[in-house]
């Protein structure tokens, strides 16, 4: 049955049809029986990429990132240059200034920690020291530190972007005003691990393809059946 109108979409418990959703989801996308490539040999590429896509979309964060490693040879090339110089070079992902300040605040601290540019020795440490040595790290919040963990390390995370708290949320598995972190520990919680990496770009998938934020295909979603939004939208019992 779904939803009426009035309801209050149920949240916290795990979801009843999580396993169906996700097998759904695979059917539509594919990415756990094909798993992208997403990891970068040096996890401190990752996590620079990351900090780029922050308030921007993938293309220009791509586009920054390119132009970044295009400019600077190396990251000891980047922590010596003028902000300035590192602002022009990232300007297509936005959000130059702050960006560029920060990622040399975080190179600095790398090094500090480290004695290189480098977070190779990570790949060595136990997951909850790796996500607090990255939470630590200037303006890196729960997202980066699961994206890093996941694509570049093979850590057991599930990073929650946009894509995914609209998803969520709109399935009824999670209140509307809870906050991104927050639902990336339930997911964490509820989805198996085997399932996180494929899992997580086949939602991303969907967002996109049909359950954007605007204009979502409702009627052509085989989840339908399982979402409270639709059944919400369409006045359904």
């Amino acid at each position: 049955m779904r939803a009426k109108k009035n309801d209050t979409p149920p949240a916290r418990a795990r979801p009843k049809d999580l396993d169906k959703a996700f097998d759904i989801l695979e059917d539509l996308w594919g990415n756990e029986k094909n798993e992208p490539l997403l990891e970068h040999n040096e996890p401190l590429d990752g996590l620079v990429l990351t900090l780029l896509s922050q308030n921007t979309n993938d293309r220009n964060r791509d586009r920054g990132f390119a132009a970044l490693k295009s400019v600077f040879p190396s990251w000891e090339a980047v922590a010596s240059a003028p902000s300035e110089s590192i602002a022009e070079a990232i300007r297509p992902a936005g959000l130059a200034k702050t960006k560029s300040e920060r990622l040399l605040q975080i190179l600095e601290t790398i090094k500090a920690s480290f004695g290189e540019y480098s977070l190779e020795k990570l790949k060595i440490m136990e997951d909850d020291a790796i996500r607090k040595y990255l939470s630590s790290l200037p303006g890196i919040g729960a997202k980066t530190v699961a994206c890093v963990m996941l694509f570049d390390l093979g850590r057991a995370a599930f990073p929650v972007d946009t894509h995914i708290a609209r998803f969520c949320r709109r399935m009824g598995w999670v209140e509307e005003t809870l906050a991104p972190e927050e639902i990336q520990q339930v997911l964490e919680e509820w989805v198996p691990p085997s399932r996180y990496l494929g899992g997580h770009v086949n939602i991303i998938e969907h967002g996109r393809g049909l359950c954007r934020a605007r204009n979502p295909e409702c009627p052509g979603c085989p989840l339908a059946p399982y979402c409270f939004f639709a059944g919400h939208k369409n006045g359904a019992s």
